[in-house]
């Protein structure tokens, strides 16, 4: 059956509320080019009204209609978000499907993450009301003290296209259970998953004015969002020029930001691996989600006295993937993101030839698609560590390749990078998976396996990948604020400055 993509407006102080300047941008379905839809195109005027409707939802009633509440009272709306999420799973997997182009099977399962991460946040801000009044342990007798966690205040939330409701839930959830209040902004090339949350929303009653969803272009909306003075904090993933455009932004008023930005992952290759089984594996690592993911292990390192073999049953098993449309059975690669993101991909491939390097499979559009921005699953050998493909993110189905002959050799090769969000090892070896777990300089290490997430663990990377941590408990206190309190209880007077009626 065909699904037709639902018309909405933006979701401003629990309503639905037309920009201000009425402009509206189409949704392009990336299999067919055909445009299927539009969204609303916030601009700066919109922007001032989502963040006044979440200062004023932080401050209702004191804070007690929300950002003071108790965690239970949050956590019952974010377990009601997950019970809808779970009901209309069908037709959201099917709208991520036609809205970004990944395939139905990947988008079911980005649901039902969405749906999960909802329930986790909601008992972890439930278990909020607990650990309130934590004691602190002081050397003097004559004080006492305890740590209050409180919420942040209004946080801005900048999400990308290649999880589109997944990533927006990374932050939304945890940042709700917190008490905060937000103004969400997907991104303008895969929004209307989030529009349907907003409609979520609107159904289970959330109160008005605690979660806003604004989409629309980034300097229009993004940027007016990350340089408002009233938003207490902001949250991005995305690009690592974007994420500097943020913090510049962001900088200007001190203001907290948390960035989950690029990534050129390795993936290291040992001698004594199940062939298979590392193949499979890495084919996973970088064309998973069209190969449009952050943490793609995009750089492969294989030992060389296995890298003939290796190679040959990589090569054969990717040609083998079933490339179509995302909503036809037994999909594996669907179409990238967008017209400018399939040349993005088409310009990497072709300066990786023109520079020297050998094109062992895919490289091209297939023959059997003629509509669609679809690029074929990619292996890319005779690399030297200097090219644009071995050094930049791609961002797309397209891995790069070196050999390697000893462990120290793959740890310099696999930390020669400006990035540092993700890396894997896969050895039967654990003692030499431990070694080179410790000397990866990435903030997610898998061992014998490759993009496994799981919203109880930490997710976030080091040098130019960001800074922060999502998911767990830390990516609740992404939007928690400690403060202190101690209280003085001796009955004797501190006696610092001599009383004036006794000198």
């Amino acid at each position: 059956m065909a699904v037709g993509v639902p018309s909405r407006q933006l979701f401003i102080d629990g309503e639905w509320k037309e920009p201000v300047k009425r402009k509206r941008l189409p949704v392009i379905n990336p299999a067919t080019e055909e445009t299927i839809g539009e969204i609303p195109a916030a601009t700066a005027e919109d922007i001032e009204l989502a963040v006044d409707a979440a200062r004023r939802a932080l401050t209702r009633n004191r804070g007690k209609d929300w950002s003071r509440a108790s965690g239970a009272f949050r956590a019952k709306y974010l377990r009601a978000i997950a019970s809808k999420i779970v009901e209309r799973k069908t037709l959201l997997a099917k709208l991520e499907a036609l809205d970004c182009g990944k395939p139905l099977d990947e988008a079911a399962w980005d649901i039902d993450d969405v749906a999960a991460c909802f329930e986790y946040y909601a008992d972890l801000g439930e278990a909020l009301d607990q650990k309130q009044k934590a004691p602190v342990s002081l050397p003097m007798e004559t004080f006492k003290s305890h740590v209050l966690k409180e919420p942040l205040g209004v946080v801005g939330l900048i999400t990308p296209w290649n999880y589109p409701l997944l990533m927006a839930t990374w932050k939304v959830a945890p940042a709700l259970a917190a008490g905060c209040t937000a103004v969400l902004k997907p991104s303008e090339l895969a929004s209307v998953t989030c529009l349907e949350l907003a409609d979520i929303c609107k159904e289970i009653g959330l109160p008005s004015g605690v979660l806003n969803i604004v989409t629309g272009l980034g300097p229009e909306a993004g940027a007016p969002l990350a340089s408002h003075p009233l938003v207490d904090k902001i949250a991005f993933t995305g690009s690592t020029a974007t994420g500097k455009a943020i913090m510049t932004a962001a900088a200007q008023m001190v203001k907290p930001v948390s960035l989950e930005l690029g990534g050129k992952s390795p993936i290291i290759v040992f001698e004594d691996v199940d062939i298979d089984k590392a193949a499979e594996w890495t084919m996973f690592g970088v064309f998973w989600t069209n190969g449009q993911i952050c943490s793609a292990t995009s750089r492969l390192l294989v030992q060389e006295s296995i890298a003939k073999e290796f190679v040959e049953k990589l090569v054969n098993w990717t040609k083998s993937i079933k490339i179509s449309d995302p909503l036809e059975e037994g999909c594996r690669v669907g179409p990238v993101v967008s017209e400018g993101q399939y040349l993005k991909m088409l310009n990497f491939i072709s300066t990786a030839k023109s520079d020297g390097a050998t094109i062992l499979c895919g490289g091209g559009r297939p023959q059997h698609l003629s509509k669609g921005f679809f690029v074929e699953p990619t292996i890319i050998a005779d690399v030297d560590t200097s090219m644009q493909i071995w050094r930049e993110e791609v961002f797309g189905p397209v891995l790069c390749m070196k050999t390697f002959k000893t462990e120290e050799e793959a740890i310099e090769l696999a930390n020669d990078t400006r990035y540092g969000l993700a890396g894997a090892v896969l050895s039967k070896d654990p003692e030499l998976c431990e070694r080179v777990t410790k000397h990866l300089q990435a903030g997610i290490v898998w061992v014998n396996c490759s993009q496994p997430c799981f919203c109880q663990a930490p997710w976030g990377g080091t040098k130019r990948s960001g800074f922060g941590r999502e998911l767990g408990e830390w990516g609740l206190d992404n939007y928690l604020s400690v403060k202190q309190v101690t209280e003085y209880i001796s009955d004797d007077p501190w006696g610092w400055y001599p009383s004036p009626s006794k000198l």
